[in-house]
């Protein structure tokens, strides 16, 4: 599991995905497992404030919050983010190893 950093790459590899599922966590502890979020300022039509693109077995996901519209609650009340694919490519071992990290902090 490895955060994608540079924007120009991020934006490359999450190009086209979808909602696959949600991850359970806070702000803070996706930080402390991901680092900060690739996508740090809000999206041009506000619906995301913080996202990151995750590369995962040779898959690339998105982590994100979605139509908060308020990045204060983002991160410090949000604790149910979606989680982005490419295509038919299932999301739940991604998010099962996520969450793994997450309780194991």
């Amino acid at each position: 599991m490895k955060s994608i950093k540079t924007l120009k790459t991020a934006l490359e590899k999450s190009h086209m995905t979808s909602h696959k599922g949600y991850v359970n966590a806070t702000y803070a502890q996706l930080v402390a497992v991901l680092d900060e979020p690739v996508f740090n300022e809000p999206s041009g039509d506000d619906k995301t404030q913080k996202s990151w693109v995750v590369s995962y077995k040779g898959n690339v996901f998105t982590i994100y919050d979605w139509k908060t519209y308020d990045a204060e609650y983002t991160m410090n009340e949000l604790d149910r983010w979606n989680v982005g694919g490419h295509g038919s490519v299932p999301a739940y071992d991604f998010i099962d190893a996520l969450e793994a990290k997450i309780q194991a902090l």
